[in-house]
């Protein structure tokens, strides 16, 4: 990746904005907030390059602007979403490419959070927004079960070395409903002891990778035999096709007491 680094800004409670950088160049991931970018930048001595959006929830949008005040650079986000300042709108098969990092990445589809949120897949890298996270997955606010869970299994088909950088610290909770739901499962309490001894260190639990998450994720899982008599246990109903599967466990997660 010609030393590019991924560096983590924390914003808000609890959002990531991914930030890749060289030694004198970065490009920004899902700016929610303009503020600790550009504290970055300049303890850095860095200049932007580049601005990406996954979906145009403002908690990943709202920095553009103020960005764009400091640097003239182009920004990337969904074709089928309402985003101020867009540069260039893509969907599927749309590529981006980074030059002062060196980088190129794939566009990929992935609604279900939002109706037209997009991913980017590059060098190792998947940048997903709120679609996959760390042991769970994004509420349906705009799309259907079947579009997300479509979106999670063209995720999960990537390479399993693939790091997943999404765009919030779920992870802890999200593991505490992953054994509700499939209690038995050693990858999953492997990795429950790892994030703790992160978080009590104030450190990300990011990023995770494809390998883990189809392993560790119920998500992801939706032809799991634990994961299926979860889903009918919290369904109150028989239920055998995935899609199904998945929707009665993403609706027992919107309700789930941690």
């Amino acid at each position: 990746m010609n030393n590019v680094t991924v560096i983590p800004i924390p914003a808000f409670q609890d959002n990531y904005i991914w930030l890749m950088r060289n030694q004198r160049y970065a490009a920004v991931v899902d700016p929610g907030d303009a503020a600790p970018v550009l504290a970055y930048l300049r303890r850095e001595k860095l200049e932007l390059t580049a601005i990406l959006n996954t979906h145009h929830h403002a908690d990943h949008v709202g920095g553009n602007a103020g960005l764009l005040r400091e640097f003239r650079v182009p920004v990337y986000g969904p074709r089928n979403e309402s985003i101020p300042d867009l540069s260039y709108r893509l969907s599927e098969g749309d590529h981006v490419s980074v030059p002062s990092l060196g980088l190129e990445f794939d566009v990929l589809d992935i609604p279900g959070h939002t109706s037209g949120h997009i991913a980017y897949y590059g060098a190792n890298l998947l940048f997903c927004g709120d679609t996959l996270f760390a042991c769970g997955c994004g509420k349906l606010f705009e799309g259907t079960a079947q579009q997300m869970y479509a979106s999670l299994q063209k995720l999960s088909s990537l390479p399993d070395a693939t790091l997943v950088y999404c765009g919030h610290e779920y992870t802890l909770a999200n593991i505490r409903f992953a054994k509700a739901a499939d209690p038995a499962n050693a990858a999953l309490l492997k990795l429950e002891t790892n994030v703790r001894k992160l978080r009590e260190l104030d450190m990300p639990t990011l990023p995770s990778y494809i390998g883990l998450e189809k392993t560790t994720n119920p998500f992801l899982r939706c032809n799991n035999p634990e994961i299926v008599r979860a889903a009918t246990r919290a369904a109150g109903k028989t239920l055998t096709d995935p899609v199904a599967v998945f929707a009665a466990i993403r609706e027992w997660k919107n309700n789930f007491k941690i």
